[in-house]
């Protein structure tokens, strides 16, 4: 085997990095996801730098190649873009993501310490975290399929609460270090690294029954509308008055309840133009002392100017304006030119606006709420800026965009992750599906069927108290992640000089 990856590993990185997403939603396999990586470490041992940068970028590459597949869908399929720009845009951001493993590879080649536990068990695993957590944010930021989130339904969930989605990553990459000493290492580092492994599994263990948070003696009655407008139909004319009459509907049809939550752009036109239809089902829903939380798109003070919100209504008034937009979906980081070229191309051009940093949470009868839409909950440090003080958490989206894909799950097991790692109730409605009450420990309580309009009902309550992860963020794990990575660099000097 050692040999194969000697000769063929650049291959075998690549073969690994498109098994990876089988780690993830859907399919669940969370203890794929060490043995892959371990496979990457093997790769990367004994190689010169610019060779591990290459097995680095062909595990990427891969990864991201089989595991956002879906891009194609939601560019060429509904976004209607040329098979080749959406080709071109779906390699390019493949590619960048290849490359952020690469960096990784430069790293871990550099780093060539002696000693097998500090080098895989604690240097390597830190390397990768800190690249994965740079991924996140670096540039606009893609997160997507950070090796944490696929970990959500094993024994290593626990982490996630004490340091969120990267430190579930970083307890993987470690778990992937271990395997590489029990298979390549000294002996004495193998009786070392069998230590490590039960250490880690103790502690899990001692982790998943902790409760962080404490639930409120109040109960919040809720129903999320999926209304299942498909989207190649949802902005058509002709489709605006049966969807407006479709979720007016489906809210009304329930006999009693606090909350109704309609998803991400559920009313397909610009608040002003629809403000009689809105102000109608305000008036209903006060007279049963309902509030609605709908998505919309709200006119902003100059012409052509809108953004992506959720209104409350009825009850209560309040709005949240979407704040982190998706490149090349809400906002088009492009010159002029480009943009005239887009525009004889019929294709979309025009920016979104962007929501503040600091909004005001939104309140449902005392219970303070924080929102975020589509996947903006994919960035778990900006949901921080809610907590701890809102008590439940909503997220709004519509991954119609997506068609029958793996990217729906994904995005569900994503906000399965900030529920647990809030400690909160976590409240998802989407066009298409997958609606979800998640818990305050990230398992789904209840769902809807994709493609199916139906609405779901549920009575939560509210919760209070902070996490490690709320009180902290991510700054123990990058800390800990530059540490060693400093300690790294050092013993990789210190071993030069002495050679």
């Amino acid at each position: 085997m050692l040999t194969l990856l000697e000769n063929r590993g650049r291959w075998v990185a690549g073969l690994a990095g498109l098994c990876l997403p089988l780690s993830f939603a859907p399919f669940h396999w969370y203890p794929l996801a060490p043995v892959l990586l371990t496979i990457l470490f093997l790769c990367w041992d004994g190689q010169s730098v610019r060779e591990s940068m290459w097995r680095g970028f062909m595990f990427g590459f891969g990864a991201f190649l089989s595991g956002t597949y879906w891009l194609y869908i939601s560019i060429h399929v509904f976004g209607q873009a040329p098979l080749a720009i959406a080709i071109m845009l779906m390699l390019g951001l493949v590619t960048a993501m290849g490359l952020y493993v690469a960096i990784c590879g430069y790293w871990v080649a550099r780093m060539n310490i002696r000693h097998d536990i500090i080098r895989w068990c604690l240097i390597v695993p830190a390397c990768w975290t800190l690249i994965e957590w740079g991924r996140g944010w670096l540039i606009t930021g893609f997160p997507w399929l950070s090796l944490g989130y696929g970990q959500i339904d094993g024994a290593l969930r626990g982490w996630a609460p004490v340091a969120g989605v990267y430190g579930v990553t970083f307890i993987t990459a470690v778990i992937a270090g271990v395997l590489t000493v029990l298979i390549k290492g000294e002996q004495q580092h193998r009786k070392f690294a069998t230590g490590i492994i039960i250490g880690i599994l103790i502690i899990s263990w001692s982790l998943l029954d902790r409760q962080w948070t404490v639930p409120g003696n109040s109960d919040l009655r809720v129903s999320m509308i999926q209304g299942s407008v498909s989207q190649d139909r949802k902005w058509l004319p002709e489709q605006r008055q049966p969807t407006l009459d479709l979720y007016k509907r489906l809210t009304f049809a329930q006999k009693d309840g606090d909350l109704v939550i309609w998803p991400e752009v559920a009313v397909p036109d610009l608040d002003i133009r629809v403000s009689d239809y809105l102000n109608q089902i305000s008036e209903q829903a006060r007279a049963r002392d309902m509030q609605l939380l709908i998505g919309i798109l709200v006119a902003g003070e100059e012409p052509g100017q809108f953004s992506n919100s959720l209104i409350a209504l009825g009850t209560a008034a309040g709005v949240y304006h979407k704040r982190h937009l998706v490149p090349f979906g809400e906002y088009f980081p492009v010159p002029g030119f480009v943009r005239n070229w887009m525009r004889l191309m019929s294709l979309p051009f025009v920016d979104t606006t962007a929501g503040p940093r600091v909004q005001s949470l939104i309140k449902v009868k005392d219970i303070l709420v924080a929102a975020s839409i589509c996947y903006e909950d994919a960035f778990g440090a900006e949901q921080l800026d809610f907590l701890p003080a809102a008590q439940i958490i909503v997220n709004v989206s519509n991954d119609a965009w997506f068609g029958d894909s793996t990217a729906p799950h994904q995005h569900l097991q994503i906000a399965r992750m900030r529920a647990l790692e809030a400690g909160r109730y976590l409240l998802r409605t989407t066009n298409t599906g997958i609606t979800a009450v998640i818990s305050p420990t990230g398992h789904i309580l209840d769902q809807l069927p994709q493609f199916e309009p139906g609405v779901l009902s549920t009575t939560i309550q509210p919760y209070s108290g902070a996490t490690p992860y709320v009180r902290f963020g991510n700054e123990p794990i990058v800390v800990l992640s530059l540490l060693l990575i400093t300690i790294g660099l050092y013993l990789s000097r210190a071993k030069a000089v002495k050679d």
